[in-house]
């Protein structure tokens, strides 16, 4: 599987970027995507999650009202929309395979064995 992740830039607190996954090397629409982010010192966490059809979603508390994630089959690509940008949102970002199944599982990214390189937000003055 491989995934690459872009998008990501420097931004003013209040911003908004728009984040983008191409995924290749599996059945894109057999799989939840979700996508993670890991601040400095800080472990990866993962924090929305689309499934198969995009017709389903979750987010954690703290990008809930602020992003949207959302996929296109077609073009085996994710997405996420951040808007409200805060500084706590710098990180590297990252999009996997949620879990094993077509719907978000609680898996987090367990399974996935090879990371993207990611792409780096830094929400700063």
């Amino acid at each position: 599987v491989q995934v690459v992740e872009s998008g990501g830039d420097l931004v003013q607190p209040g911003g908004s970027l728009n984040l983008s996954c191409t995924v290749s090397g599996l059945t894109f629409d057999d799989f939840a995507m979700a996508w993670f982010r890991q601040a400095p010192g800080r472990g990866r966490e993962g924090f929305a999650c689309v499934n198969w059809n995009g017709r389903s979603v979750y987010y954690v508390d703290s990008v809930k009202g602020r992003f949207t994630i959302s996929r296109d089959n077609s073009k085996n690509t994710v997405y996420l929309q951040m808007n409200s940008l805060k500084p706590e949102d710098t990180a590297m970002y990252y999009c996997a395979p949620e879990g094993l199944r077509p719907h978000c599982s609680g898996a987090w990214g367990k399974y996935v064995e090879h990371w993207g390189q990611g792409t780096q937000v830094t929400v700063s003055s």
